[in-house]
């Protein structure tokens, strides 16, 4: 693990935790979010269609994705003081109970300014069949040394 912003090179990798989707997992993120929406709690009402979208049972929450890049990224910068500034993601394909997903970051640019040093990654969540779920891009800030 890089422990400096100029030890950190274009390209480098950042593994994010497995989360292994349930229907409990989901479950839990409705609580926590207070968002109840049938989408990820109804079989039932998921058997329907959504214009030309069927996902065929309930789904997880796209904003779980961007839990885990945060935490991804949180856990890899905290230990030189950096802080995360900026996420956007994008959702490419539901996540369903039974998936596995893993967040992963690839460092695409870094910059200087005059009061900061800066990170932009690329971030993808990936299933297990190692199918983009969602991808996007996040900032990150660094103490510079120089």
């Amino acid at each position: 693990m890089s422990t400096t912003f100029e030890e950190i090179n274009i390209d480098d990798i950042i593994e994010g935790p497995k989360f292994e989707v349930s229907r409990e997992s989901i479950r839990l993120f409705c609580d926590a979010s207070l968002d109840y929406n049938p989408l990820h709690l109804d079989d039932n009402y998921m058997k329907e269609d959504f214009g030309k979208t069927n996902f065929g049972g309930i789904i997880m929450h796209g904003m779980n994705n961007f839990g885990l890049i945060s935490r991804m990224l949180t856990d890899w910068a905290m230990e030189v003081g950096a802080v995360h500034k900026r996420l956007e993601t994008k959702w490419i394909q539901p996540v369903k109970p039974g998936d596995t997903i893993i967040p992963e970051g690839k460092i695409k640019l870094k910059k200087v300014t005059e009061k900061s040093c800066w990170a932009i990654v690329d971030v993808i969540v990936r299933n297990q069949h190692g199918d983009p779920v969602a991808k996007g891009e996040a900032t990150l800030e660094f103490p510079c040394t120089a």
